[in-house]
């Protein structure tokens, strides 16, 4: 590792309207030749929930191509990753080749993310997995929850690449009064606020799985704004809105707080 190359490095804060409030993902740039073992011990080292690795396409129609790794694992897709990596390319000068569209490869496939007003956004991209819950999966999500089973109100499958188990509880008071255990299972918890209050759902890829359940079943209207990382401390905002083709995009704020070079 002593005798690599000085890349390009970016540490992003995403989902957020303000620095050191969002979630933070460190992207490299032109990872081209470094082993798939240099990105996992990289993604280590840096501790974040994710590090994005930046490569040329392969594919003629994406802007860049885009490996995305975990501390422990590397997921095929991830939501405030993408945000992060796409902020990153464009302050690096990447030139997208539409106008204010921008096209990622990753092995998900291309994720289309364009400009609003609210930030960057990306079109969510289909589930992996979806439909009801299987008795036996929301028993163990409800003791991993330290929950009763009859405080799930409502549960799906909503797996677009990290694999989440969304699970509705009575209230977004009940979603930060929860204790979790360590679990295997991909997650993730929301609750209503009050009439006039966002929603608090977590991460980029379930605001996207979820948003198609809750849209698709009435739960919820878009457009319409998630928070975030409350527990933790933050002020993450995810802006979730459709287009006129019906299809989710989810958006947020997005600040490079760390720009240098990291030998790799």
């Amino acid at each position: 590792m002593m005798d690599g190359v000085h890349r390009q490095f970016r540490q992003v804060d995403v989902f957020a309207e303000e620095p050191f409030v969002g979630n933070p993902v460190a992207v490299v740039h032109g990872a081209d030749g470094l082993a798939d073992e240099e990105m996992r011990l990289f993604a280590r080292w840096t501790n974040l929930s994710e590090t994005t690795f930046l490569l040329p396409p392969t594919d003629d129609r994406a802007d860049y191509r885009v490996r995305i790794f975990t501390p422990m694992q590397e997921l095929p897709f991830a939501g405030h990753p993408t945000l992060g990596t796409a902020h990153a390319w464009l302050e690096a000068g990447g030139p997208p080749a539409r106008r204010d569209v921008i096209v990622q490869e990753c092995p998900a496939g291309l994720i289309t993310l364009r400009r609003t007003s609210q930030g960057l956004a990306f079109r969510a991209p289909s589930t992996l997995r979806s439909g009801p819950v299987d008795e036996p999966t929301l028993q163990e999500v409800a003791a991993v929850l330290g929950v009763a089973r009859a405080e799930l109100i409502d549960a799906q499958w909503a797996d677009n690449g990290p694999g989440w188990v969304a699970v509705e509880l009575a209230s977004a008071e009940a979603v930060l009064a929860v204790k979790p255990a360590a679990t295997d299972l991909k997650i993730g918890v929301f609750g209503r606020h009050p009439a006039g209050s966002p929603e608090d759902p977590v991460t980029g890829s379930l605001n996207a799985a979820l948003a198609q359940w809750l849209l698709a079943s009435g739960k919820a209207a878009a457009p319409y704004t998630a928070s975030q990382g409350t527990v933790l401390g933050r002020r993450g905002r995810v802006h979730v809105s459709t287009d006129a083709d019906g299809a989710v995009w989810i958006g947020g704020g997005t600040h490079t707080l760390i720009s240098g070079s990291v030998l790799l």
